[in-house]
């Protein structure tokens, strides 16, 4: 379905204007008073996309197309379908809380701090909507510019330029496998019918997924998509990048990147997909690091001492839930997934915002320094403990419905997968309730945490509008499910079509057969 008008690409280059507007603005106040207006407004269109989608058909809707380099055969083609739709407003929405929340955080260089997070909105918002797959590489790529300098420049930690710096080569060496996997299915295209190269190249994502990828290629550009995307995700054993991150660089980044899940996202859209025989094939190598990434994110969440560091392993290890609810390849499972990558711009961009508030306040979040917080700042206490039980899945927040349908999926795919996510979850209430037991409700070990201040008007507001999703995700969970369930069982039908009826039967198989052997 053709837009008749390009709301898609407004809303992608709409921050990327006011990114410039905004040098012509002198003083901090004014910069801040349009960026918030900015991203309010961003706010405002996202939100009107879901009056103009038809949530009853699978089919991809509100396409601009835009011949771009026709002598390879690339276009400017976005859109959106029921899996990618809440995406945009997902993006907008955290844009606007990080804004609002480091109102009074960035003191120095306010308009170049705007101005990259209004940049690194129109790269991501790019990313959920491209439909070429050059299109698409370019804005993936251009995500790294605006955090590589957010992270070194407002950094919080010493070690701030290590971690911009670590971080952007982790994403380029990802980017590597992922350029050569588009190349590939490119050249397969023009190889199925049967022109030459640049002629019968096409990036196209809704032409390639009708072009089978030739037995020969399949593997490898399968292996190189997953390579590259689970970098970013990240996934184990492609992590370590994430903890250095929330430990150096400002909160905003920190909750931008576990809110918004490019990697896993990518997965879902395009690696799955696009090469559905090859996934099917090796659908144990997702459950095999989905469920290594579970426990292991969260076995090391139980040893930190550190409020931010605890934090990122735990988004590593609810990454590998994610990555298991795509691989049981069941309805279940992937609407779990994907009301999940739902919940984390909620529940782990406000538990990272939490955080911010907390180390702007005491300078620290070391376990050390912390104890008896919920004497001086109930009210930062109450909305941590609301975003920790949405994380560990309690029933009422969109926590629960998540978790609820990946367990029932990994079930139906294999015990032993369901008896790892069960075993997930219970880790994960572990750590957090562990940790808030001693941090909150502590004695108090410095005057800081005597004197400290509370949540101000316009914290408490952020944190409230979060949890009211967490809540309105939590008990009326159909509100997201029925936004999706069309292109789930659409992209359900396909994966199986192309790799059998369950994957998993050929795995247990496989291991019964390897155990009955002498």
């Amino acid at each position: 379905m053709t837009a008749d008008f390009p709301i898609l690409t407004i809303l992608i280059f709409l921050p990327l204007a006011a990114a410039g507007l905004l040098f012509f603005f002198r003083d901090p106040a004014s910069s801040r008073r349009f960026g918030l207006a900015v991203s309010l407004a961003e706010l405002l269109l996202s939100l009107s996309l879901l009056g103009l989608f038809d949530f009853s058909s699978a089919r991809m809707q509100l396409i601009e197309r835009v011949v771009w380099i026709p002598s390879l055969n690339i276009s400017y083609i976005v859109g959106l379908d029921g899996l990618s739709i809440l995406f945009p407003l997902l993006t907008a929405l955290l844009t606007f809380a990080v804004i609002a929340a480091t109102w009074t955080q960035v003191q120095t260089q306010v308009r170049l701090y705007l101005a990259l997070t209004l940049l690194l909105e129109s790269a991501t918002l790019g990313v959920f909507c491209a439909l070429d797959l050059a299109l698409f590489f370019l804005f993936w790529e251009l995500t790294l510019i605006p955090i590589f300098f957010l992270v070194s420049l407002w950094g919080i930690g010493p070690q701030r330029r290590y971690a911009a710096s670590k971080y952007t080569l982790f994403m380029l060496a990802g980017g590597v496998p992922l350029l050569f996997g588009i190349i590939l299915l490119a050249l397969n295209h023009a190889e199925q019918m049967g022109s030459s190269a640049p002629r019968g190249l096409s990036f196209d994502y809704l032409t390639l997924l009708h072009v089978p990828v030739s037995e020969e290629l399949r593997t490898a550009v399968f292996l190189l998509l997953f390579l590259g995307f689970a970098v970013k995700a990240p996934l184990f054993p492609f992590h370590t990048w994430l903890p250095t991150v929330a430990m150096e660089g400002p909160a905003g980044v920190s909750a931008l990147i576990t809110g918004l899940k490019l990697g896993l996202y990518g997965m879902m859209r395009f690696a799955i997909p696009l090469v559905p025989d090859a996934a099917g094939e090796y659908i144990w190598i997702l459950t095999a690091l989905g469920t290594v990434g579970v426990l292991y994110g969260a076995l090391i969440a139980l040893k930190q001492t550190n409020l931010r560091r605890l934090l990122a392993y735990a988004s590593i290890s609810h990454a590998g839930f994610v990555v298991i609810g795509l691989a049981t390849l069941n309805p279940q499972g992937v609407q779990g997934a994907l009301f999940q990558l739902i919940n984390f711009a909620t529940v782990s961009g406000g538990i990272f915002l939490l955080a911010g508030f907390l180390h702007h306040r005491l300078g620290s979040t070391e376990l050390a320094n912390l104890g008896g917080l919920a004497r001086s700042m109930p009210l930062l206490t109450t909305f941590f403990f609301l975003f920790g039980i949405a994380a560990m899945g309690v029933p009422g927040t969109n926590g629960f419905a998540a978790e609820h349908l990946i367990i029932i999926g990994a079930f139906q795919a294999h015990v032993g997968t369901g008896l790892a996510v069960l075993l997930g979850v219970i880790l994960g209430a572990a750590y957090f309730l562990g940790f808030f037991q001693r941090a909150f409700w502590g004695p108090v070990k410095l005057t800081a945490v005597r004197t400290a201040s509370d949540l101000r008007p316009r914290e408490s507001g952020l944190a409230i509008l979060l949890i009211a999703l967490i809540l309105l995700g939590g008990l009326v969970p159909s509100m997201i499910t029925s936004t999706s369930s069309t292109a789930v069982t659409a992209w359900v039908a396909r994966i199986n079509a192309a790799t059998g009826p369950s994957a998993y039967a050929d795995l247990s198989e496989k291991f019964q057969t390897t155990r009955s052997s002498p």
